[in-house]
């Protein structure tokens, strides 16, 4: 019988690997920037090796993610795993410096899209606009949040949504609370 936890993809090695896709990069290639082989890394990604501090270090540094994001997995009880996310169990990621906070709703990172908590403190700014792959969609719960989308400028409060296609976006919450969205972003790229 397959355990639940392998079944549903909810590893730091189904993570790791979810990662390395989203960003188009080969075996080979990651193997390479990190200077292990690739046995070892294929390991690795099918939770057959555990990987060491310093190691994780290295690959969260050549997969462009904060170490947090490999650090987090939470102990879920076994039927929810790779279901259920608890509200205070959620996976932070980023690092919080341009005033964004963010927190992994989606159980892990082997799904085709991710889901995103996002609160946005007052008076915090994007400061480079973002291009990514991806298509994005946000809702936002609170707050106001003013957007450059494409070169076209949109503010949104609570209730509204909004779209990012491929395009460069960067966002702007110059008023006194803060804003808060959920953002689902395919492919992931935490």
């Amino acid at each position: 019988m397959v355990n639940e936890q392998v079944r549903a993809g909810a590893t730091l090695g189904a993570d790791i690997r979810a990662l390395r896709k989203a960003r188009g990069l080969t075996l080979v290639q990651i193997a390479a920037r990190l200077n292990r082989s690739v046995g070892w890394f294929s390991q690795v990604e099918r939770d057959l090796s555990e990987p060491s501090i310093s190691d994780l270090r290295q690959i969260a540094q050549a997969l462009g993610v904060p170490m947090s994001m490999l650090f987090a997995h939470s102990e879920a009880p076994a039927a929810e795993h790779g279901y259920v996310v608890r509200a205070g169990s959620r996976r932070p990621m980023g690092s919080g410096e341009e005033g964004l906070i963010e927190e992994l709703l989606s159980p892990d990172l082997t799904d085709d899209f991710e889901m995103v908590h996002s609160t946005f403190r007052p008076r915090s700014r994007m400061q480079t606009p973002a291009n990514r792959p991806t298509q994005e969609v946000g809702y936002m719960i609170s707050g106001q949040l003013d957007l450059v989308i494409g070169g076209r400028a949109f503010t949104v409060g609570p209730g509204d949504s909004f779209r990012i296609r491929h395009e460069p976006y960067q966002w702007v919450n110059p008023y006194d609370e803060p804003a808060v969205a959920v953002w689902v972003i395919a492919p992931p790229v935490y």
